[in-house]
């Protein structure tokens, strides 16, 4: 499966999630631990993976996408740290939703496209199977694994500092 597919599947997971969350048929918890678990496994795979492989395509979206989901795994904390009956958690996740949201239609309908014309099929592929691999391994963790403790630092810092000191070191 083509890398942008991929990712294109989960951020539809993602919907699903939010609207089962907010729908308040079921029980709050199990689908919050979900979605927690794809959004920490989904960032993980496109900051590590997915962005250093296309950042000289477009870097302004790049450097923004690590910037938006340092600011959704804020919002993600904040969230899972909510009770259900906290008179806040609707709007945390109405918030959640609204920023992921942003996200993918950015990915969606400005990175995708320019990805998709200038890398070829069969790097597109690889880098696919790669990261639905490195996924698996990743919601396999899970989120409280995935994300650093704390508000100060977020997985997005982490990446997107390796990235550039890697860059920066010879040979």
């Amino acid at each position: 499966m083509k890398a942008t597919s991929l990712l294109e599947r989960q951020h539809r997971k993602v919907e699903s999630l939010f609207k089962q969350l907010e729908g308040g048929r079921s029980e709050p918890a199990p689908i919050l631990a979900e979605l927690a678990n794809e959004l920490a496994a989904h960032m993980a795979i496109e900051q590590e993976r997915f962005y250093p492989a296309v950042r000289q395509i477009d870097e302004d979206l790049i450097l923004e996408g690590y910037e938006e989901h340092a600011i959704a795994e804020l919002a993600l904390k904040r969230l899972i740290s909510t009770s259900p009956e906290d008179a806040s958690f609707k709007a945390r996740v109405t918030t959640l939703k609204e920023l992921i949201q942003h996200h993918v239609e950015e990915e969606e309908e400005e990175l995708f496209p320019k990805v998709e014309e200038a890398m070829d099929e069969d790097r597109l592929q690889e880098l696919g199977e790669q990261m639905r691999a490195e996924f698996e391994q990743r919601l396999s963790e899970g989120y409280e694994e995935l994300l650093p403790a704390g508000y100060k630092k977020t997985s997005a810092d982490r990446a997107s500092h390796a990235k550039r000191a890697d860059a920066a070191s010879p040979g």
